[in-house]
This record gives C-alpha cells, structure tokens and sequence, in this order.
C-alpha cells in the first residue's frame, strides 16, 4: 500500500498560441476543467501502474470536490482519509503555449489539513510501503509527516515542489528527494550537482526530455530519457514521482526504478491533461522494451 500524502486541485486550463506579455491580452483557443493538484497526480500515476493507493488530503464541499472525489474513486483509489471542508476545492490556473505551461496554484481546501489529522493517521501510514509527498499542503503538515514516517521505518518520497515553500529542515527526515532542475537550483544553489553527491542514491533530479540524475555513492548517474512528441508537460513531474513511488514500493533497483519512471513521464507529456496521459503498467514495460 502507497499513501499520498498531498493536494488535490481542480486545472483550470487554458490554452493558446503565444504566452501574453506583461498587460497583453491574446485569444485563447482551450478551455477546460480537468483534475489535478501535485498529490492527487501522483496517486493516479501510481494507481495506473497497478499498485494500490490511498489518499490523505482534502477537498471542498463544492461541485468540484464532487467531481474531484468521484475521479478518484474512478481510479480505485481509497479515501476514507480525504476529508470534506466548508469553502473552496483547491484550484490550479494553467497556461498552455508553446508546448510549456505556466501555473498559479490557489490551496483552498489543501492548507485545512492539520498536524492533529495526520498525528491521527499515525497508524495508517506506518502500514504503507512508502508515503509520497509535495509541498502543496503546510510545510508543518508536511514536516509532521516526514517525521512519523521516519520514527516508524517507512521510506518517503518527497517532490519539493514548489520550491519556493522548501525548508532545509526537510532534508533530514525523507529518505528521497525529487527536484527538477530548476528547484534543485532553487534549493541548493547553481552547483546542485555537488548536493547529489550528499545525499547517493536518495537524491534524483528529474531533467526534462533528457532524463534524471542521481549520485550512486562512486559516481554521477545520467538515466536518459525517452523520445517522445510533447503535447502537454503538465503532470510529468507528478508522474515521474509516482511512478518511481510504485517502483521503489516494489523493491526496483534504484537505476531501474529512475528508469522506470522515465518511461512514464515520457508517455505522460504525449496527451492532454496532467493525468489524461498517464500510462498503465503495460505502456510503460513496452517503451522501456522499446516500443513506441
């Protein structure tokens, strides 16, 4: 059993052709709702890779928290742990151009999760084979977490995005660390690649098309990535984690699980959507074979 342990969103996405400079205003040719938020991706990723989920977050007493609940249910992923609050789901604001995204993040129901809730879940996530996590719920929240976790022996994942809410504080308690490269730099400073060699085989920077790095304690390892014909990148990153969470659950090498996430987060970007193009188990084995 994995617990995510993070946001759950509702995108609000639009698309166009050219990202509007400072006071601009351009015609947009997409709009459209679809789940999200960095915790709830994670869980689906890891869900369509066949490994049983549960989910400890939060979500309004809106129509999107209906439809946020009911995607998940649809992935059979357990939420008994999810919890309904007065107010607002929490929303992302997403802008499509150029095959990049640009994203503003609105909490909402995500920062109403408390210490004292995850203190109560102590024993729920000390029977997970390991917690996944972000940065999309209060950093105390978050800390608390990565503190039972570590009292109770249970391996975490934690996806410091954003970057913006990291403490160093953090660094002690989870047993992986899973920046891009721009939060690495954000977090460690332009030599990012001399933090990797803190922290071997517990510290993977994802790069884009070009794959991940990680420092296996003798050397820099550069696990490439997989050619792929980008349409939307949102939710690579999400899948990336999840996947490397479901990989590590089952015990992977730490290379061949990196590898294993590549292969998804390669097929990710290839449709619209951050958990639209996420792939199953059978997708993922069949690129990393080599096939399409």
């Amino acid at each position: 059993m994995i617990t995510v342990v993070g946001s759950i969103n509702m995108d609000l996405v639009v698309s166009t052709n050219v990202f509007p400079k400072q006071g601009e205003t351009v015609l947009g040719d997409l709009y459209t709702t679809v789940p999200g938020g960095k915790g709830a991706n994670q869980a689906v990723a890891a869900a369509r890779l066949g490994s049983e989920i549960q989910m400890l977050g939060a979500v309004g007493n809106d129509a999107f928290g209906d439809e946020l609940l009911a995607g998940l249910e649809a992935e059979n992923i357990q939420l008994q742990s999810v919890k309904r609050i007065e107010g607002a789901s929490g929303i992302a604001n997403i802008l499509l151009s150029e095959g990049d995204n640009r994203i503003i993040v609105v909490p909402g129901a995500n920062h109403k999760v408390t210490i004292e809730e995850i203190d109560a879940h102590t024993s729920q996530l000390a029977k997970s084979s390991i917690v996944i996590m972000q940065l999309e719920l209060p950093i105390p929240v978050i800390q608390r977490t990565l503190e039972i976790c570590q009292e109770q022996g249970v391996p975490t994942i934690l996806n410091p995005a954003p970057a913006s809410d990291f403490t160093q504080e953090l660094l002690k308690y989870c047993t992986y660390l899973t920046p891009n490269e721009t939060e690495a730099e954000e977090i460690f400073g332009k030599d990012w690649l001399q933090a990797l060699e803190q922290y071997p085989n517990r510290m993977v920077v994802t790069l884009g098309e070009k794959g991940a790095q990680f420092y296996d304690g003798e050397k820099h390892v550069v696990v490439e990535g997989f050619p792929t014909k980008a349409v939307d990148t949102t939710g690579a990153g999400d899948t990336f984690n999840g996947a490397l969470g479901a990989a590590i659950a089952e015990n992977m090498p730490f290379e061949e699980a990196v590898r294993f996430a590549n292969a998804a987060a390669s097929l990710s970007v290839e449709k619209f959507g951050a958990q639209g193009g996420m792939p199953t188990r059978g997708a993922v084995l069949e690129r990393m074979a080599g096939g399409a």
